[in-house]
Formats: C-alpha cells, sequence, structure tokens
C-alpha cells in the first residue's frame, strides 16, 4: 500500500492554475514545481517554455534550472562534511586555513560566522560587475575577498553575503585537496542520485538548461546568467544547477537525517544543527535584528517579511533558501511536506509569486 502524502491533491492543483495563468500572462516564461509529503514526491508539474524565443522548447519536469542562491546551502553542507570528519571547528578562525585572510579586521571571523551571514563581509565586492566583465576566474574574486574592508565586526549583525560563502567553498577546496564542484559532486549528488545538478554547468545538457530571463539590456552582455562564462563559473555562493526532482532528494535528506533511500551522506547531528537557531544566541547581535532574521547553518529559518519567499503558512522550525534567479526550497518539519519551486523569473520573489505559490503549497496538507 502507497504511503499517504498527507496533501490534498485538489488544494495543489490551485498552485498548478496559479503557475498557468502567470505563463499565459507573461509574467513567468517557465517554472517547475515538485512537492513532497510524509517523504513522496507527488510527480512534478512544469509550465511555459525554456526561453522567451517562439521556437523555445516547454519547460518538463526533468528541465534544469540555474538555481542562484540555493546554492548556499549545499556549499555549507560540503564544509559541515569536514567539521563531522573532525577537519574543521565551527568556531575555528578562517586564517588558520586560509593565511592571507588576516588582515583589516578579519581575523575574528570564523567558520560558523560565514556560514550564519554575520561575518561583517559584504554580499558582493564592490568590483563585482567589472571583475564579471573581464571574465575573471573564481580564484580572483576569493583573492580580492581576503583584502576586503569589514561592514562591521564579527558577530555583531546579520547581513547576507555572498562572499562569505565563496570563501567556504576555498576552504573545502584547500581541506580536501578537491575542486568543489568534483567533492560536491562526489560527496553529495553520485550518492543522492542527484544526476542532473552540478556546480557550474559541467557535463550537463546545454540545450536541457531553461534560460533566465534577464531582459533585453543584460542580454547584450556577455557574462550574464545565461552566457558560458557565468554557466562554467561554479560560484559557491549561487552557481549551481539543478532539476526540482533533485532537489527534492537534498532537502528530503535533511528532513530524514541525514540519508536518502538508505544511503547517509551527512550525520543526524549535522542536520540538526544546520536546521536549528544559530544566531538568537549570538550575544553580541541586537535584540532587534536577530529576532527577525533567524539561521541555521546555511539554511534560513523562521519566514519574516524580509524573506517572504516561503510564504506565511509554514511551520516555526521549517527551513529552506530562495534565489535570485526566482527559484525557492523549503522543507516543513512539522507538516512533513517539502516544496520545490523553479522559475526563470528574477523577480518572482519580489513580486509575491514565490511566496503566493508557497502559502497554497502549505495549505493543500490535509
Amino acid at each position: 500500500m502507497a504511503k499517504p502524502t498527507g496533501i490534498s491533491t485538489k488544494r495543489l492543483n490551485q498552485v498548478h492554475q496559479y503557475l498557468e495563468e502567470l505563463v499565459c500572462t507573461g509574467r513567468v516564461p517557465g517554472a517547475s514545481i515538485l512537492v513532497a509529503g510524509n517523504g513522496v514526491p507527488i510527480e512534478a508539474r512544469s509550465f511555459g517554455n525554456m526561453s522567451l524565443q517562439s521556437d523555445s522548447q516547454q519547460v518538463q519536469p526533468d528541465t534544469i534550472f540555474l538555481v542562484a542562491s540555493v546554492t548556499k546551502p549545499v556549499t555549507v553542507a560540503a564544509t559541515m562534511l569536514l567539521v563531522e570528519r573532525g577537519k574543521l571547528l565551527l568556531d575555528d578562525p578562517i586564517h588558520s586555513i586560509i593565511p592571507e585572510f588576516v588582515n583589516k579586521g578579519k581575523e575574528a571571523i570564523t567558520v560558523r560566522h560565514l556560514m550564519t551571514h554575520t561575518s561583517g563581509l559584504p554580499d558582493m565586492l564592490p568590483e563585482n560587475t567589472q571583475l564579471r566583465e573581464q571574465h575573471a576566474p573564481l580564484k580572483e574574486f576569493v583573492r580580492r575577498i581576503c583584502d576586503l574592508e569589514l561592514d562591521f565586526p564579527p558577530g555583531t549583525n546579520i547581513q547576507y553575503q555572498s562572499c562569505g560563502i565563496a570563501i567556504l567553498g576555498e576552504i573545502v577546496e584547500r581541506i580536501t585537496g578537491s575542486s568543489l564542484p568534483e567533492f560536491l559532486r562526489s560527496e553529495f549528488f553520485s550518492p543522492l542520485g542527484m544526476h542532473n545538478t552540478s556546480l557550474g554547468i559541467g557535463d550537463l545538457q546545454t540545450d536541457r538548461v531553461a534560460h533566465v530571463n534577464v531582459g533585453q539590456e543584460m542580454q547584450q552582455v556577455d557574462w550574464e546568467w545565461n552566457k558560458s562564462y557565468w554557466r562554467n563559473f561554479g560560484a559557491p555562493w549561487g552557481g549551481m544547477f539543478s532539476t526540482v526532482n533533485d532537489m527534492f532528494r537534498f532537502c528530503q535528506t535533511f528532513m530524514n537525517g541525514g540519508e536518502f533511500d538508505g544511503t547517509r551522506v551527512l550525520s543526524l547531528a549535522t542536520t540538526i544543527a544546520m536546521t536549528s537557531d544559530q544566531t538568537t544566541v549570538m550575544p553580541n547581535i541586537p535584540t532587534e535584528i536577530k529576532s527577525g532574521r533567524v539561521w541555521g547553518l546555511g539554511w534560513r529559518l523562521q519566514p519574516t517579511s524580509d524573506w517572504s519567499a516561503f510564504g506565511d503558512l509554514v511551520s516555526p522550525g521549517s527551513f529552506g533558501h530562495y534565489g535570485a534567479t526566482g527559484t525557492v526550497v523549503w522543507a516543513d518539519p512539522f507538516s512533513r511536506v517539502v516544496c520545490i519551486l523553479f522559475t526563470t523569473q528574477p523577480s518572482a520573489s519580489a513580486e509575491g509569486i514565490l511566496g503566493r505559490c508557497s502559502n497554497m503549497v502549505a495549505a493543500s496538507v490535509i
């Protein structure tokens, strides 16, 4: 007898109808969604086209999307494997692994600070656009991050920062001697059966990758999301490609305490640490800041007005992440629901599209 999902397919159809309406009215070019209950995925649904070209193919359930910052908790998970294996402590200073990081107040930054967005580093390098125009390699970004001034002393504020995740990727490479894309492939993607996932485009079929709707102006540059430079860049903070089915496997692994379909990739202790509140207990962050922005390790917790992609109805203790390309993933340990929604519309979060879809998914629980 099949395991019940605990989800009303009639209610879930509301989000499918909404996504179809968004495509028909031109607000979203393409999308895929997969919802699972009690570990059982409901068949993925897809909407719209792979690109804005008139001859574009339709999005399929196995269409590959650039997931942007949904990459971040995956990079953090790789770093947490090193913690599990005794190679790192969360409160190790970064300069003990990357000596050139010790300058301009950064000597106090720890691994935990990078994972919780409390390091004081900015989100992006000030010269981010110029470096991309020059097709600079990732190592050049890391070199410049090591020389940055901090926006605030470590552990005194919460500020979303991609720079810190870049440094975590460098830590993984220095400790393991393997590239981050290869480490992720061998430790997570292959064991979990995530065969359509890669950091950077790698060996994935490019004709299966949906194009992000970057707008006409950005289409003229040779470094935007759809161009080969960015696709091959492999940004630890935002360069992963995946499908809704593959990302369900990754998120469900956390719901299962570190294993999926009999294959364990993380310890129970690690999954608990990553999905537990890490920032509220930090003594030097003002209460009004940390009460509204709660982070685990890599995962965002507790939906709030500044992180509305989870919607309004997920339970306390839910965890997830969203991406600037129009993507969101979340898991609700109370209702046992996992939601994976990928679109190609970067404004989907700001326009409330991701939040509305998340609400309809959460309301489908019976």
